[in-house]
């Protein structure tokens, strides 16, 4: 099955998971004078959890991405959960010429952990040109707004602002890392993206 070898982000998410106040009530900080570390530390927290980098395999809030293949072989398996819809399937032909797929050549197959982009009934994908990244497909993912994300997800990114924040200025010495809490594993867990 052909996987995305690279996705970028060409729409970020319009929100994070969680807001500023909404943290600051968990770290119980009054006043405003932390707010821009706070917001720092959502950004890394989320980013952690959050898109192709992410631990999870999952855009949370609504994002755009577009995921390159080598070539038009169904089906082009998407990188990030839970997609909700395709832009554009665009490719370089054989002559290396961009072309985009009408949207009656190929159809969405959602899933809960893979969403997975096939030709349409009765449809044959044309050749491309021998690159690695012929193929690319531009699409949504994510669970629509911040309030949209699982709440086991949001609490998980807000444990992790804490400890972060609670922690801050340590270094690690010794070649030693720093495990997540505990707590943020058995809620984000169960979010992971099974492995294909």
């Amino acid at each position: 099955m052909p996987y995305a070898l690279h996705a970028s982000r060409t729409v970020a998410p319009a929100a994070t998971p969680v807001s500023v106040a909404e943290a600051k009530e968990h770290l119980r900080l009054d006043g405003y004078e932390e707010d821009g570390l706070v917001g720092r530390l959502i950004a890394a927290a989320t980013a952690h959890f959050d898109g192709w980098g992410g631990v999870l395999g999952r855009a949370l809030v609504t994002q755009t991405w577009a995921a390159t293949y080598e070539a038009l072989e169904a089906p082009l398996i998407l990188p990030l959960a839970p997609a909700t819809s395709v832009a554009s399937v665009t490719y370089a032909d054989v002559g290396g010429a961009t072309q985009t797929l009408a949207a009656d050549q190929w159809r969405l197959i959602e899933g809960a952990d893979a969403a997975r982009v096939e030709p349409a009934e009765g449809v044959t994908w044309p050749q491309t040109a021998e690159r690695s990244d012929a193929v690319t497909v531009t699409f949504t993912a994510g669970y629509g707004g911040a309030a949209d994300v699982p709440e086991a997800l949001r609490h998980a990114i807000l444990m992790t602002v804490h400890d972060l924040y609670e922690h801050r200025g340590e270094a690690v010495i010794g070649g030693g890392v720093r495990r997540v809490p505990l707590g943020v594993e058995a809620l984000a867990g169960p979010y992971r993206r099974a492995s294909f």
